[in-house]
Parts: C-alpha cells; sequence; structure tokens
C-alpha cells in the first residue's frame, strides 16, 4: 500500500460503498468507563447489562500483538421482509437492519480487507460496542434514538470493528447528535412505548419494544404492551420507519424466504433447528434465522392474524 496506507484503504472501501473510520486502541480503557458510566447513570438492569455488555473485550487480542488500530466500518442493510402463510393468507413480515447475516457479512468484510491491504495488514473482529466506536471516530453521528446513522445509509446499516496492525492517524472525537435530531421529535412522537423522550438521552431500555421482543418466547409480554404494537419478527422498527433521516433507505427492501403454512406451524411451535425438515432449516440459514429461534414463536404468533 502506499504511505497513508490507512488512507488509502477507506478509500478503496468507498468504492465498495462502504465507510469506514480508524482510531487507536489507545482509547479502549476509556470507552470501558465511559459505557460503565453510561449504564450506571440510567439504572440499566442487570439483564440488559449481562446481554450487550458482558460481550465486550477491551483487550486487543492476544494473537495480534502488534495492534495499533480499530477500524470501524458502515455496512448498508435494508429491510428485510420473510413472509408466512397462515389462514390461507399470505403474511409478509417485517425484520429490522442489524439481525440477520451479521456473522456472514463479518467475515465477508475482514477477507475484502485483507485483499485491500494486498495481505500487508491483520484484521481481527473486535468484541467492542460498535456504535460507540463509530461515534467516536466521527463515522456516525448518534440519533435521538440512539442509533447511529450516516449521511447515505442513515440508520440502516451494520457497524462492524476490526483490530488492526494498521497505523493510524486518530481521528476520536466526542459523540455527536444529528443536528436535525435537536429540532425533531418525530421519533418520540411514533414511539409507541414512550422508550425516546427528551429528558435524557439514552433510550429507556425497559420501556423500549427491542428489549421485549429480543427476549426468549418463554417470557411473556408484559401486560402493559398493547398487542397494536407490535411490527417485527424481532427489534422494533417504528422510530426508524419515521425518521426523515432515513427517507431515502426506508424503501428498500430485501425479500426474504417464504415459509409454508406447514412452516409457519412448526415455528410457531418452537420446533429445534435439528429437527426441522431440510428445507425449512435452510431457508433460516439463508439469512442466519436460526438465531432467533427461540424469540419467533412467541413474536409471530403476535404478529399473524387471528
Amino acid at each position: 500500500m502506499s504511505n497513508h496506507p490507512g488512507r488509502e484503504l477507506l478509500s478503496q472501501l468507498r468504492k465498495h460503498r462502504y465507510e469506514g473510520r480508524i482510531v487507536s486502541i489507545d482509547h479502549l480503557q476509556n470507552m470501558k468507563e465511559e459505557l460503565e458510566e453510561q449504564y450506571k447513570r440510567v439504572s440499566i438492569p442487570d439483564e440488559i447489562y449481562d446481554r450487550h455488555l458482558s460481550r465486550f473485550s477491551f483487550e486487543p487480542p492476544s494473537d495480534l500483538s502488534e495492534a495499533a488500530s480499530l477500524i470501524v466500518i458502515a455496512v448498508p442493510q435494508h429491510i428485510t421482509q420473510v413472509v408466512f402463510f397462515w389462514n390461507e393468507k399470505r403474511v409478509p413480515v417485517t425484520i429490522p437492519p442489524t439481525y440477520l447475516s451479521v456473522a456472514r457479512t463479518t467475515k465477508m468484510i475482514s477477507t475484502l480487507l485483507s485483499e485491500l491491504s494486498d495481505q500487508e495488514y491483520v484484521f481481527v473482529e473486535a468484541s467492542l460496542p460498535e456504535k460507540l466506536v463509530a461515534a467516536h471516530s466521527g463515522l456516525a453521528s448518534y440519533g435521538r434514538n440512539n442509533l447511529t446513522y450516516l449521511p447515505q445509509m442513515g440508520s440502516f446499516h451494520i457497524p462492524l470493528v476490526f483490530f488492526s496492525d494498521l497505523p493510524c492517524s486518530d481521528s476520536w472525537q466526542n459523540p455527536q447528535m444529528m443536528e436535525p435530531c435537536k429540532r425533531c421529535s418525530v421519533c418520540m412522537k411514533e414511539c409507541p412505548t414512550g422508550a425516546i423522550t427528551s429528558e435524557q438521552f439514552l433510550i429507556d431500555a425497559e420501556r423500549c419494544l427491542t428489549l421485549h421482543n429480543e427476549r426468549p418466547s418463554r417470557i411473556p409480554f408484559p401486560g402493559w404492551i398493547d398487542p397494536s404494537w407490535h411490527n417485527c419478527l424481532v427489534g422494533c422498527i417504528k422510530c426508524q420507519y419515521a425518521c426523515p433521516e432515513n427517507r431515502k433507505v426506508a424503501t428498500k427492501v430485501e425479500e426474504g424466504p417464504v415459509f409454508s403454512r406447514t412452516e409457519t406451524t412448526l415455528l410457531l411451535e418452537g420446533v429445534p433447528f435439528e429437527e426441522l425438515p431440510s428445507d425449512t432449516a435452510l431457508k433460516l440459514t439463508s439469512l442466519e434465522m436460526e438465531d432467533w429461534l427461540d424469540v419467533i414463536p412467541r413474536n409471530l404468533k403476535a404478529l399473524l392474524p387471528r
């Protein structure tokens, strides 16, 4: 690569319609302390702490002794629509960005990074708070809904972070809220549970429908959740649909698998993956949907017409 390997790599990524930034690993400990302080300040429940923070590792990988940088990359991902047949009706169901094909996307980007750098540098997937790294790097800005936004992708992207021995000119900065958010309250009005407020920047996680839609099916929805609020097979997309900054990307939909009445019944019954017919299993693995089998029965039941 050239005398500015980081700059050239980011330029090559843009040709593939990805955006990236590179920051120093010197910020790892500060980022850990910042994240823990945020969660303490708003009294995040232990369940959320364990689910999200426990997966992070703020240490460089032991097999990359020359680690010098973090490269954060935003990969566009659109809404996916899968179809279930129920009571002789075709029922389209939405899955928001970031829930599907994450492992496959990570592997693809890792391979691309190695190819673009002519195998000169090493890239190792990092278990870090991707949104926070993206915001600190200047790659993305926060929306009022706590999601990260890029100018051409909106919030419809997967942020990925890799450790590397690639040298960098540090672009670390304080996270910023998008300027339009300071005079907009659309997401607050559209959030069905009232999880987004003007009183604090972090959303009220216990009120967020996404939290409850990501729990295993054995845990029933709280009684205060109105059945009409359900809108996705997993997660929630109300605030993203309504956000003016997503106007250009919210209409783009990827077509996912179509499940027959028999297959829909098997998913509602919570049949284990290894006991599903091979055709059904293949449909799930095509988008890594098998990772959500433990939440599908309850969530799908809430979306199907009675």
